[in-house]
């Protein structure tokens, strides 16, 4: 006997089609509708995919939470209604401060990359309340200036990464009004080292940022002093820097003072700004924080230049979030050069500088 098998009818078979599609439609129609709302909404969207990161798409997520975040510093700096207060003291005493901008500005940098990414680590300088929300998402739009620079998507499993993120460098100069300091940073970190950094001026609207092996919108300059370079340092402990960089680089050495990591750094590369400082090369003597470096650091880095301690040794970004070991940070010069020349000064510094 003949194996019996199954006949369809054109019917038969126009039917069993529409079903299938049918069943497709409504699959994607729900994936679609939930994403949707979940952009509209604002809820949470794991833009990871089995326990893997696209760097590419945390970049554009990066810029855009710096963004936003410059946005809420801009408006409350505008409405003059800072709301300032004490938050702690500096190891050399100084007050820092803390005002609504650093607030909000921290609220919607924070969930914003949470929301997108929630299984990446996120160490942020303003404390984040357990169970805070914040309707912040990610508009799944990665800009061409990055896809031109970038190419493809450049996977790294998400237990691999933190987060740094800075909502208000140079707080004490933005109570001040000296705009020009002030930048929101996001930096990405994988396994310790600094791979994506952005740096945003909020009061000019300025946006630089960079992917170690990757790209960037902002290069170096054409020239650098290295005989008797340009040194940028801070406003808040200028003297003992000042007297540091003289002894290493000889009297006619120029000292700028200036307040914000950040702004420090777009120094030392090629910003087109009038109010913007150019320097040869950024020291700094004390203990800092990771969220004020970690961005420059990777900038640098992806440029060809370098972010330092004093004494030469790489800043690891995990664990504790303070560095001990002072800074030193430069590009378009021998790093190690600079090392040598201020290794002789290295017993001044630990002296002088608070523990």
């Amino acid at each position: 006997m003949a194996p019996m098998g199954i006949r369809l009818s054109p019917l038969g078979i126009g039917v069993v089609c529409l079903l299938g599609l049918g069943l497709l439609y409504h699959v994607y129609s729900n994936f679609l509708t939930g994403r949707l709302s979940t952009f509209l909404g604002g809820e949470k969207v794991d833009s990871s995919v089995g326990g893997m990161v696209d760097l590419r798409e945390l970049l554009a997520v990066s810029v855009m939470a710096a963004e936003l975040g410059g946005k809420e510093v801009k408006r409350v700096r505008i409405s003059n209604n800072l709301n300032e207060q004490a938050k702690s003291k500096t190891r050399e005493g100084a007050e820092e401060k803390m005002t609504r901008g650093d607030i909000l500005s921290n609220k919607k940098m924070f969930h914003l990359i949470k929301n997108t990414f929630p299984g990446v680590q996120v160490n942020t300088e303003e404390h984040v309340d357990a169970g805070e929300q914040e309707p912040v998402s990610w508009n799944q739009i990665i800009p061409d200036e990055i896809k031109n620079e970038i190419k493809d998507s450049v996977l790294v499993s998400s237990d691999s990464i933190t987060i740094w993120i800075d909502p208000l460098d140079a707080t004490q100069e933005y109570t001040e009004n000296l705009v020009k300091y002030v930048t929101t940073m996001v930096c990405v970190a994988v396994n310790g080292k600094p791979i994506i950094g952005v740096i945003h001026k909020p009061f000019i609207g300025y946006t630089a940022w960079a992917m170690v092996d990757g790209g960037s919108n902002i290069k170096q300059r054409s020239t650098y002093n290295e005989k008797t370079p340009t040194i940028i340092v801070s406003r808040s402990h200028s003297g003992e820097v000042k007297e540091v960089a003289l002894q290493t680089f000889g009297n006619k050495t120029e000292i700028i003072s200036a307040g914000g990591s950040g702004y420090k750094v777009l120094s030392l590369l090629d910003v087109a700004e009038e109010e913007q400082d150019a320097a040869d090369v950024y020291i700094h003597v004390t203990f800092i924080k990771k969220w004020d470096i970690c961005a420059g650091n990777a900038i640098l880095n992806a440029l060809g230049g370098h972010m330092t301690t004093l004494k030469g040794e790489s800043i690891i970004y995990t664990g504790s979030d303070g560095n001990e070991g002072g800074l030193l940070a430069s590009v378009g010069l021998d790093h190690n050069a600079l090392v040598e020349k201020l290794a002789a000064k290295l017993p001044v510094i630990a002296k002088k500088s608070p523990k």
